[in-house]
């Protein structure tokens, strides 16, 4: 298991000790805060990875999804708490996501200078052209 998984399991362990006192809203920011964010911290690296590596931080989204919604690891339902209660993507899904909006902002020149110089449009690819 990877240090930012361990890191993030042990902050959901710390969270649920005060579970108990804090209110949806809080317990939402402290766990985007300490957890949420790490996964998503340079996941673009992600693609294109195995499902053993994605299913790791799966495992950790699923507990911090059950630490807002105070559940536990075996109730049911977990995939709909996670796609329309908390609106929240699968791991793979948010790598996808985030890829996309990387490329978004590269096309429209909105990303920084050195990634939109990696970018080269379709269209500008000889032999490419019918692509874009």
């Amino acid at each position: 298991m990877c240090l930012t998984c361990l890191q993030c399991l042990y902050r959901l362990h710390q969270l649920r000790r005060v579970q108990r006192s804090l209110d949806f809203e809080s317990a939402a920011t402290l766990v985007h805060a300490f957890v949420t964010s790490h996964v998503d911290q340079c996941n673009a690296i992600l693609a294109g990875a195995t499902k053993s590596v994605t299913d790791t931080l799966q495992h950790v989204m699923n507990a911090a999804a059950c630490v807002v919604i105070d559940t536990r690891k075996f109730d049911h339902g977990l995939t709909q708490i996670l796609h329309h209660d908390l609106h929240w993507l699968d791991v793979a899904d948010r790598v996808t996501y985030k890829l996309g909006v990387i490329m978004h902002r590269c096309r429209h020149g909105k990303a920084l200078q050195y990634l939109v110089n990696c970018c080269t449009p379709v269209t500008d690819v000889v032999g490419r052209q019918r692509l874009g």
